[in-house]
């Protein structure tokens, strides 16, 4: 097992925790998502492992474990603590452009934290890539309505990574609700929201307003690991990581 693990690992230069799940998914296509809570999720397929806004423990992430994995590359909606604080091992972005790394095409977007212009929190950046098949956007770090130049830019993403929890830099459960009606995904992980204690300075709601906002999609609540084909099918799923 150890050995094909590091084959694994030779192909195409991937990084991978040897303690990470989702294997079968490298081995025949489409990918394999790992939760770590909050908007911090790793995806591992087509030859690379991706890395989205591992945090620090600190305002709404506080009382969380962490991330401590390794990835090819590190998207980060921005360089606040609870959206992209450092990891060791694999390349970090937080800043829009154009990239290639590990295998991947990424194209990073710049658009405002906030519902102000970015006045109170500056800039994010969301993010367009293709891994294992299927078209991504991760739209884990803006309150920001999309612009029309937006919508062109991310394209019609396969799975839509959005937050969903409300608050001053995040959409609410009905600003989520209209970004997916926009771009028209056939998956949507809702992220950045609470589903225990709420900490005291944290200002997300839970899941419930977004699926609510969202009445009559199918949702599947799939725990901690979500395995994806490289094909989809048809119509919209909202899938429930924790």
């Amino acid at each position: 097992m150890a050995l094909a693990i590091r084959s694994l690992a030779a192909l195409g230069g991937l990084a991978l925790s040897l303690t990470a799940p989702g294997l079968p998914a490298l081995a025949n296509g489409g990918v394999t998502i790992t939760s770590y809570g909050h908007s911090a999720l790793l995806i591992q397929g087509g030859g690379a492992s991706v890395l989205i806004n591992p945090f620090r423990a600190v305002g709404c992430a506080a009382g969380l474990a962490e991330p401590r994995v390794n990835a090819n590359v590190i998207l980060a909606s921005s360089r606040l603590l609870d959206e992209g604080a450092a990891v060791a091992g694999g390349t970090m972005l937080s800043s829009p452009g154009s990239y290639r790394l590990a295998g991947l095409r990424i194209e990073g977007i710049a658009v405002a934290h906030d519902r102000f212009g970015g006045r109170r929190f500056g800039k994010a950046t969301l993010w367009r890539w293709k891994q294992g098949g299927l078209e991504f956007a991760h739209l884990g770090g803006t309150a920001a309505p999309l612009s029309a130049e937006d919508q062109v830019l991310l394209g019609k993403p396969d799975v839509l990574i959005v937050g969903v929890g409300g608050g001053a830099k995040v959409y609410d459960g009905a600003e989520a609700a209209a970004v997916v009606r926009q771009l028209a995904p056939r998956r949507v992980i809702p992220v950045q929201y609470v589903s225990g204690p709420t900490p005291k300075t944290c200002d997300l709601s839970s899941v419930e307003p977004f699926l609510k906002a969202m009445a009559g999609t199918p949702v599947k609540r799939v725990g901690r690991v979500l395995s994806l084909p490289a094909k989809l099918g048809n119509g919209l799923q909202i899938d429930v990581m924790r």
